[in-house]
């Protein structure tokens, strides 16, 4: 344990450039009501943590700013101590306390004040953000605690019994130490031991943290690494897979190690994740493309699950310069995997290993040494859509989106096909509507069935469905395009759509839905050319 730091000590170590932040900390989170509360803590002698620093003669070459403030660089004759816990309160110290850089844009957050009028007691706080029009003489801006200049120029109006109480407070702060741990070491790997501890301890650490602890090198930084991605995917509508962190790093270490696990991640050599980032990244690509050009899957929103796209991003992986050819076995074996995988609901039971063993055969499928793919029992019967109710989040109801999306959906009012892109991009609520309008079945259903059970669910525009209204079937098919039986084809209907029987229509629409979802789970995607009965 090191000498415990004052809050003047801390800001002339920040201000040297002695103290750090290296870039695998995250950014500063906390709001400015969290900020008063901790100057509240500091003000009553409460506890509120330790400060965590790595002494290190190497200089790091990716850094984090402290919040919004850039730090200067330190001098290389000195040791660096990179805040490895404590960032949050450190950037809340500095930035209520330090008054020499003036920053180009508004900080993260409000001014801190001490309210002269507030009650002195345990619980409630005697601190709080203001902006500049919410000020009024009652609040004091403890920033200018430690600047004699501003200080004396704050108070030079008060009288002498609240300057009394102001020197209080300005001592009270000025006499606060702050706990610090500090360790000494060049190992970059035993840091990497103490994050993960220090995580273990309930400390907000996440993996991506602890294995750019591993990754460091002087031209490779993975939170780099995975922002760019992100970059690169959002003109294809899939920036939230440069997002997800964990979702990343399974890619990584089941493309590199064979094995999705958590604990696998934490193993995995920095200089392997180096040497194999790319092929990742060109799998996670090659995934996405597949998915886009083959499922109409234009966002993560639109996944089951999005650990589908880890084995997609091993049997896609490889070098970057090399197109992966895809031969008709191997893509009518994804989709097939794909379906069961979805409509079995394979990942809600065991899903580590699960995909761990769908990563191992995504692999042997790549290589050529395996050509088909293993498959849940078949359990699979036209209840599915019956007795599952319509949840736009759920597993189940982003199966049946995709189910319908692949039979080319059209709009009931005018024929037209449904724009899937646009409606599976945006992925809301208002592309989504009951055949038998909820307000029709009040007063006409006699069923236990859920009204929004699957098999009254369509790609339905709001615009549709505002035509549509609370009518019948058999009224508002008169509204419908002049192809109607391709829009009867497109959207699963069968002639008892219209005869205002909901549970007979939602019978043979579920039996309808099931004979198409048993093409796909075979791996065909021939959108559907026989109505049915």
């Amino acid at each position: 344990m090191a000498e415990p730091l004052n809050i003047r000590k801390i800001i002339e170590e920040l201000m040297a450039g002695r103290m750090r932040v290296p870039n695998f900390q995250r950014g500063f989170v906390w709001d400015p009501e969290r900020v008063a509360y901790l100057m509240d803590s500091i003000y009553k002698g409460y506890p509120f943590g330790s400060i965590l620093l790595w002494r290190t003669k190497q200089e790091l070459t990716h850094e984090r700013d402290l919040g919004p403030f850039e730090l200067p660089q330190n001098d290389p004759e000195y040791p660096t101590d990179y805040i490895l816990d404590g960032q949050q309160r450190i950037t809340s110290i500095f930035g209520v306390f330090q008054t020499e850089i003036t920053l180009p844009q508004k900080p993260l957050w409000a001014k801190i004040y001490y309210d002269m009028e507030a009650s002195e007691n345990a619980q409630e706080s005697s601190f709080t953000a203001l902006e500049d029009n919410e000020v009024s003489e009652r609040y004091f801006p403890i920033g200018y605690l430690f600047d004699p200049v501003l200080y004396r120029k704050e108070t030079a109006d008060y009288d002498d019994a609240t300057i009394a109480r102001l020197d209080k407070i300005q001592a009270r702060f000025k006499e606060a130490l702050i706990p610090v741990q500090t360790i000494t070491t060049e190992d970059k790997t035993a840091v990497a031991i103490v994050f993960e501890r220090v995580n273990q301890r309930g400390v907000e650490l996440d993996t991506v943290q602890l294995l750019s602890a591993w990754t460091w090198s002087g031209d490779f930084d993975l939170n780099q690494r995975f922002e760019d991605l992100a970059n690169d995917l959002t003109p294809f509508g899939f920036k939230d897979v440069g997002g997800d962190k964990d979702l990343l790093l399974r890619c990584c270490s089941a493309v590199m190690v064979r094995d999705p696990s958590p604990d696998s991640l934490i193993s995995l050599n920095g200089s392997k994740v180096r040497e194999d980032f790319d092929h990742v990244v060109t799998g996670i690509k090659g995934a996405i493309d597949f998915l886009r050009k083959n499922l109409h899957v234009e966002n993560l929103d639109n996944l089951p699950y999005n650990n589908l796209l880890v084995p997609l991003t091993v049997f896609f992986a490889g070098e970057p310069s090399k197109q992966k050819k895809v031969t008709n076995n191997q893509r009518k074996e994804i989709l097939r995997w794909f379906w069961h995988t979805c409509i079995h609901r394979k990942y809600n039971s065991q899903p580590i290993k699960s995909l761990r063993e769908d990563v191992v055969e995504f692999a042997k499928l790549a290589e050529g040494s395996l050509t088909k793919l293993t498959h849940p029992a078949n359990s699979f019967t036209p209840l599915f859509f019956l007795t599952n109710t319509f949840r736009l989040n759920s597993v189940v109801s982003r199966t049946f989106i995709l189910l319908l999306a692949q039979n080319g959906p059209r709009s009931f009012i005018s024929g037209n096909k449904i724009d899937l892109r646009k409606a599976l991009k945006e992925y809301n609520r208002n592309e989504f509507h009951h055949i038998h309008p909820r307000s029709f079945l009040k007063t006409s259903k006699n069923s236990k069935l859920d009204d929004s059970c699957l098999a009254n669910m369509c790609f339905l525009s709001r615009s549709d469905n505002n035509t549509i209204s609370g009518s019948a079937p058999s009224e508002y098919r008169k509204k419908l395009g002049e192809d109607i039986d391709d829009i009867e084809t497109a959207n699963f209907l069968p002639p008892s759509t219209w005869e205002d029987d909901f549970e007979q229509f939602v019978s043979a629409r579920a039996t309808l839905l099931f004979d198409y979802a048993k093409e796909l789970l075979d791996g065909g995607t021939t959108p559907k050319k026989k109505k049915g009965a």
